[in-house]
């Protein structure tokens, strides 16, 4: 088991406190002083370990993409790696009980607004976005023609992040992130097997 230093905890729990002032206050209205309140810490350590607030809201982001990327990983280490079982951890790595809570909601939604006015930012999100296609088009790749691959990655990884940002702004968030899996899992997999008459059961 791998050691954790006071230095990597204290950062984690600025990353957390980010999480949270985000959540509760929103992006634009996130301070330094309202992250080190939550996180019982001088507002001076921010500059020590972030460079800033911006250097601290930039690691909060990176921390969810690491999130998202481990998760999908360990789902897929338990998987005999076909297309069928790679497309449904992407789905399910993207809707997990981490990724849909409603602290990480908040942020995902704050970040993604203020993305379009922040290159730091937008340039993570595109990373994000990047890896969500890479991922979909490799397990479409194995099965499909290049050009019917690159298509249906484009098209299901539209409609995760489209059903994600819809759920997260549903009335219920929870049922609708549910019901938006099965939709991707389906799609998905239909889109694996165009020749399939029946839907892919998930």
């Amino acid at each position: 088991m791998p050691i954790v230093g006071v230095k990597d905890t204290r950062k984690q729990q600025l990353i957390d406190a980010t999480m949270a002032s985000i959540a509760e206050l929103g992006l634009q209205h996130t301070t330094i002083i309202s992250i080190s309140r939550r996180a019982g810490m001088s507002s001076g350590i921010i500059s020590h370990y972030f460079g800033g607030k911006q250097g601290l809201i930039e690691a909060a982001l990176r921390y969810l993409l690491g999130q998202l990327g481990r998760e999908l990983r360990e789902r897929m280490a338990r998987t005999d790696g076909s297309p069928e079982q790679r497309l449904q951890c992407i789905v399910e790595a993207n809707f997990s009980e981490f990724q849909r809570s409603e602290l990480t909601a908040k942020t995902w939604l704050s970040f993604w607004s203020r993305s379009m006015h922040e290159p730091g930012l937008q340039r993570l999100q595109q990373i994000n976005n990047a890896r969500l296609y890479s991922n979909l088009r490799y397990a479409f790749a194995r099965r499909l023609p290049q050009q019917a691959a690159t298509e249906a990655a484009r098209q299901v990884a539209a409609m995760i992040d489209g059903f994600w940002l819809r759920s997260a702004l549903s009335t219920d968030p929870q049922e609708g992130f549910a019901a938006a899996e099965t939709l991707c899992k389906r799609f998905a997999l239909n889109a694996l097997n165009p020749t399939t008459n029946s839907p892919a059961q998930v």
